[in-house]
């Protein structure tokens, strides 16, 4: 069974950063896995953090824009025809590790065919994987317009700010009714106080489950975008015990 992730939150949050220790940490625990990226940022820099440029989208396939690898094969399906140019787009990272960018989407409730058979095409792909990470745009409302599916666990990130906080409580609220048995919570980035009493509290008070909270390595913030945390990855890595996610011998 193919185990879904959704990182959410603000841009500027730190979302690209936490789904890259998530994916260290799933590394370090399940070295046999096989784990898709799924890049549903618009400012499509996941992939940048592995050094990659990556051009061809989703969207790209949807607008008839995708410059294809190889010539299209003949005597196709429509549906035949999307899921291989899905394959087309995917760019491999590591053994076992992949990863494709959505970019725009399209609404899923619009009649045009080629939207269903992406959808379809999507989840035929996920269930190809162990895991699947997608790193957000904002909220699962807009991940869920390309396509309906489970997520077992969707992480908020949020900064330690009192507007950050409020913002991650609407999106918690945006995107609950997506979350499977309401597996979804907040995980407070770039700490660098020990008083965090207010912030602690207004999460409560807004009914938003707090998972855990990532140090700020400043290391980060003038350091190349391919770098790793090893601070950030301890952390996330510590918290991971709280996610409703495999622990280990699975």
């Amino acid at each position: 069974m193919t185990v879904k992730i959704a990182v959410t939150g603000k841009s500027g949050s730190g979302k690209t950063t936490i789904t890259k220790a998530l994916l260290n940490v799933l590394k370090e625990k399940f070295p046999e896995k096989t784990i898709l990226l799924f890049d549903n940022d618009l400012s499509g820099e996941l992939g940048h953090t592995f050094g990659k440029d990556i051009r061809n989208t989703i969207y790209g396939i949807r607008s008839g824009k995708h410059e294809y690898k190889t010539g299209i094969p003949q005597h196709m399906t429509k549906q035949e025809y999307i899921e291989w140019a899905i394959e087309d787009i995917i760019v491999p990272l590591e053994d076992n590790i992949d990863i494709i960018v959505s970019w725009l989407s399209g609404v899923k409730d619009c009649r045009c065919p080629i939207t269903e058979q992406i959808s379809n095409a999507l989840q035929k792909l996920f269930e190809r994987y162990d895991f699947v990470i997608f790193d957000c745009e904002f909220d699962l409302k807009y991940l869920m317009q390309l396509f309906d599916t489970n997520i077992e666990q969707t992480i908020i990130v949020a900064n330690p700010t009192i507007e950050s906080i409020m913002l991650a409580g609407r999106i918690n609220e945006f995107s609950a009714k997506y979350a499977v048995g309401g597996h979804i919570g907040i995980v407070i980035n770039k700490i660098s106080s020990t008083d965090m009493g207010e912030i602690y509290k207004l999460a409560k008070d807004s009914d938003m489950n707090i998972l855990g909270s990532v140090p700020c390595d400043n290391a980060l913030i003038n350091g190349s975008v391919t770098r790793d945390s090893d601070i950030i990855n301890d952390a996330v890595e510590q918290l991971y015990s709280r996610l409703n996610l495999p622990q280990g011998g699975c």
